[in-house]
C-alpha cells in the first residue's frame, strides 16, 4: 500500500492522521496505516480535491458526502476487523470507507443505491489497486443476503431504525455499526453474542439519510 502515496500529498496526509484521528484516541495499526496510505485526494470530485484532508464532510454528488476522516477512522475501528474479516458496507458513496475498510480485512462487499455513484467508485477503486471490494447498485436495507453472514455490516447512512435484514446479516460475535435517527443522530455499535444483540450508543454524529 506504500504504492498508493500520490506526489505532494503525503504530507497532508500524515498531518490529517496525527492531528485528526490520533489526536481523537483511535489507536489501532491497521487503521491508521490505511488511513496513511489511502489517497483521499483520489475519492473526492476534483474541485473540491484541495480540501481532501480537512477536518469536515465533503459533498460527492448526488446528494452524497464523504464522511469527515475521523468518523471514517472511527467507525473502521469499532468495526474490530481483522486480515480474515468478512465486512457488509452500506452506502458505497465514493469509496473511500470501503478502500479503508478493505486494507484492514479480508473483503468488503459494498451496497449503493445510486448507479451513477457505484460507478465512480469501482473506477478509483480500481485505479488505486484496491480488488478485494466488490460492489452492487440496490436497496442497502436488504443488505448482501447471499453473502452472509459478516464479521461486521458498516452502514455509511442513517436510517431512523434499524433495518431488520441487517440484524440478520450479522454473524456470531459480529458488530453493526450504523448511525440512528432523523434530526438527531446517534453512532451505535450493536454487537451479536451468545446472550443475544446488544447496543451500545458512541457519539452524536450527522450523516446524509438512507434511502
Amino acid at each position: 500500500m506504500a504504492g498508493f502515496d500520490g506526489v505532494g500529498w503525503s504530507p497532508e496526509r500524515a498531518r490529517m492522521v496525527d492531528e485528526q484521528i490520533v489526536a481523537r484516541g483511535i489507536t489501532d495499526p491497521a487503521v491508521l496505516r490505511a488511513m496513511r496510505t489511502i489517497p483521499r485526494e483520489r475519492f473526492v470530485p476534483e474541485e473540491v480535491r484541495e480540501q481532501a484532508y480537512d477536518d469536515a464532510p465533503l459533498a460527492i454528488g448526488r446528494g452524497q458526502t464523504i464522511s469527515q476522516p475521523y468518523i471514517v477512522a472511527l467507525m473502521t475501528e469499532l468495526a474490530g476487523l481483522s486480515p480474515a474479516s468478512r465486512v457488509l458496507e452500506i452506502g458505497t458513496g465514493c469509496g473511500y470507507q470501503g478502500a479503508v475498510l478493505a486494507a484492514c480485512a479480508a473483503h468488503v462487499w459494498s451496497v449503493e443505491l445510486e448507479a451513477e455513484l457505484s460507478a465512480r467508485a469501482a473506477r478509483t477503486l480500481a485505479s488505486v489497486g484496491i480488488a478485494n471490494v466488490t460492489l452492487r447498485v440496490g436497496d442497502g436495507a436488504l443488505g448482501w443476503p447471499e453473502e452472509a453472514p459478516f464479521d461486521a455490516i458498516v452502514v455509511t447512512a442513517a436510517p431512523v431504525a434499524t433495518p431488520p435484514a441487517l440484524l440478520e446479516q450479522i454473524g456470531p460475535e459480529g458488530r453493526l455499526i450504523i448511525p440512528l435517527g432523523a434530526a438527531a443522530q446517534e453512532l451505535y455499535v450493536v454487537t451479536r453474542g451468545a446472550s443475544g444483540v446488544s447496543r451500545r450508543a458512541v457519539l452524536p454524529v450527522r450523516f446524509v439519510p438512507l434511502r
